[in-house]
């Protein structure tokens, strides 16, 4: 991360250091206006690192680092999940975990109401880190990281089938329709990966 002013990104193309389809098409949405080539990790062929950071940033670092060096041109890479109060902020970072080997995220959502059985605590919130990295010197340079965040709580049974992961069962606060019933644009100017990405805009991307 820069300790003074962000880099501004200026590169005609950007690897989205992702293999969920989902998250790929959200941030490449988010990127379009700025008239940005963007390819998949899934695309180019690269392997998913090993995700060993204890925090979304440092494993957004990770993937963002390894997909640099790999493809030789800059790397975007978002690390993001669901920190539910009453357990301690899990899943969290294991959020995907919870899924499974198949990204079974129907399983992963009875999972996390299984757990809360018996709280009347449902407060919980997403959680984005996004990291942009350069591949200066081949081995990943220069980095950015910004964070956002959404407060809500969760609902059950899972509602609407638009976006992914946990957003069937997670209405924001102020909103009565769950990320999954919520159109994708409105989610987008919402969610907490647009909070992170207005970071980034604002950081490397504005004018």
């Amino acid at each position: 991360m820069s300790s003074g002013g962000h880099r501004r990104f200026k590169e005609p193309r950007l690897v989205i250091a992702s293999h969920n389809p989902g998250k790929v098409a959200e941030i490449g949405e988010l990127l379009h206006p700025f008239g940005i080539g963007v390819v998949s990790a899934a695309d180019l062929g690269l392997p998913e690192p090993e995700e060993t950071g204890s925090t979304f940033a440092a494993n957004a670092e990770i993937k963002a680092r390894a997909a640099a060096k790999a493809s030789g041109i800059p790397a975007l890479a978002d690390d993001s999940g669901l920190a539910v109060t009453a357990l301690g902020d899990e899943p969290g970072i294991h959020s995907a975990r919870w899924a499974g080997p198949d990204k079974d995220f129907q399983k992963a959502m009875h999972d996390v109401e299984e757990a809360l059985s018996g709280s009347e605590d449902r407060s919980a919130k997403f959680v984005c880190a996004l990291a942009l990295c350069w591949p200066d010197n081949g081995d990943g340079g220069h980095l950015e990281i910004f964070e956002g965040t959404v407060e809500g709580a969760l609902v059950w049974p899972p509602r609407g089938s638009h976006g992914f992961g946990y957003d069937p069962v997670f209405i924001a606060n102020g909103h009565d329709v769950t990320f999954g019933e919520m159109a994708p644009d409105k989610k987008h100017r919402i969610s907490h990966r647009a909070d992170a990405f207005r970071k980034l805009v604002d950081g490397c991307f504005a004018k």
